[in-house]
């Protein structure tokens, strides 16, 4: 499947490997803008949609083989030989398992806040209460949406989060497949080793990157090194811009 995409061309010319920026569960492909906004300096940038999100297809099927596929389908699309991927959550999951499919297609792997694991937990029943009940209430305003949501989730940043995706009285993801289809997201099926290095950044209050997952993680990714961002939660990227940035051009040099 191709994905809908915006693509920016870098603001000054360089040899540098395209960056192809992907995003979670709930999200679209403007969720990662902080980072493009930046990296766009001296980097082509390509941010998408995954499936069942945004403006991309909708489809019943839901795991990581067939989002990998969908990212190698939208590098054909694009004409893009190699390019290194920077996904976030489940987007970081989609990334990860591109190197099983077409690991000479990627120049780089930066999963923020994710491990290769099934982590066989559900953290979203509170989101998908609330994304039922703002359908329920046939809201039809961002404003309406989001006082039916504060009934049901405590954090402003996550409602904020999700009305993002919310447009004409409309959400912009595919519930009911991702509800059903929750146990692959949420899943694994471990990739060979990619022998490459990898980039990790966990947020340090977040549950998602912890000790108990660094066998698995290095067995997949022998190379993977992890930049823990003091302080943040799930959403690193966000509420630590500045660090994960720096985080990433460290990255990128290291590795150009």
């Amino acid at each position: 499947m191709k994905l809908n995409t915006r693509a920016q061309s870098a603001q000054q010319s360089n040899n540098n490997s395209p960056i192809v920026l992907v995003h979670g569960l709930f999200g679209s492909l403007d969720n990662l803008g902080i980072l493009a906004r930046e990296l766009v300096a001296d980097h082509d940038i390509l941010q998408v949609d995954m499936r069942n999100h945004g403006l991309s297809a909708r489809s019943p099927e839901m795991n990581y083989p067939a989002m990998a596929q969908d990212l190698l389908d939208t590098l054909d699309a694009h004409s893009i030989e190699r390019a290194t991927f920077i996904g976030h959550s489940m987007g970081g999951k989609a990334v990860m398992a591109l190197t099983a499919l077409a690991p000479q297609r990627m120049a780089g792997l930066v999963a923020i806040d994710i491990a290769p694991v099934d982590y066989a937990v559900r953290r979203h029943d509170e989101i998908f209460a609330a994304i039922n009940a703002v359908t329920a209430a046939q809201a039809a305003t961002r404003q309406q949406a989001a006082a039916v949501m504060r009934n049901v989730i405590d954090e402003e940043g996550v409602i904020q989060f999700l009305l993002k995706s919310f447009v004409d009285g409309q959400w912009r993801f595919n519930v009911p497949v991702l509800w059903e289809q929750y146990p692959h997201i949420v899943g694994w099926e471990e990739v060979p080793a990619w022998e490459h290095p990898a980039l990790f950044i966990p947020g340090g209050n977040s549950p998602y990157v912890t000790e108990q997952y660094r066998q698995p993680l290095l067995k997949q990714f022998p190379q993977a090194k992890a930049h823990v961002i003091a302080g943040a939660g799930h959403w690193v990227h966000a509420e630590k811009p500045e660090a994960v940035l720096r985080a990433i051009r460290r990255y990128l040099a290291d590795n150009a």
